[in-house]
């Protein structure tokens, strides 16, 4: 199952003030294993970036003023997120902002039934807890030493990893994956996975081999 993790930075908090988006990060997920397929733009909001903002991110006015507008990367990031479940933490923020962008071209909005809101995830399996990003990291032991500042896809890697904890799954084992010598098979249900290991027959063969060299050692 493919799932996308998006975040956002912004010139600031509400589109009502006029504020605009000024980086989109997106990873996508094949099976909770991020895949090679990212999504990431820096852009002009054609408007000041605020004071706030710029303590949160770092991203001036300067940085930003030779930058892609959103109208201009719009078909490629509609096409990215095209039937993708799109998980997101705060989803209310970041979809507020993307429709807003949207809706200023003439494009439809992101349907809401695609979206997975990982603060509605953790509001409802921890009450009462802190749910930050920062809260949810340190909960699950996630080095977030990197996040000096909220960045679009430094974000999206911590959240892929606070996602599969969420979801209560143990993050997949990227080497596997990479070097396709085992397979990963994931259930399709929602609320409960099981992985399935497959050894290769390389695995296999090494491991009769050894069962044979030691059955003989400490038996015969």
């Amino acid at each position: 199952m493919k799932e996308l993790v998006l975040d956002t930075e912004t010139t600031g908090l509400s589109v009502r003030d006029g504020h605009r988006i000024v980086e989109i990060g997106c990873i996508e997920l094949d099976n909770l294993v991020p895949t090679n397929n990212v999504f990431h733009v820096y852009l002009n909001p054609e408007r000041n970036v605020s004071e706030k903002a710029f303590e949160v991110h770092g991203y001036s006015d300067e940085f930003l003023s030779n930058k892609q507008k959103f109208s201009e990367v719009a078909e490629d990031f509609l096409s990215f997120i095209q039937d993708k479940k799109i998980i997101i933490h705060n989803a209310e923020f970041d979809i507020g902002h993307l429709n807003n962008e949207l809706s200023l071209i003439g494009k439809p909005k992101i349907n809401n039934s695609n979206i997975i809101d990982t603060l509605e995830l953790a509001r409802n399996k921890f009450p009462g807890s802190g749910i930050s990003l920062d809260a949810l990291c340190k909960r699950f032991r996630i080095d977030n030493s990197k996040r000096e500042k909220h960045t679009a896809l430094i974000d999206c890697e911590l959240l892929a990893k606070v996602y599969i904890n969420l979801i209560d799954q143990k993050e997949p084992s990227f080497d596997l994956a990479e070097n396709n010598e085992s397979k990963i098979i994931l259930d399709d249900k929602r609320d409960y996975c099981k992985k399935i290991i497959l050894p290769t027959d390389k695995e296999l063969t090494d491991h009769s081999e050894f069962l044979k060299k030691n059955l003989k050692k400490n038996y015969f």
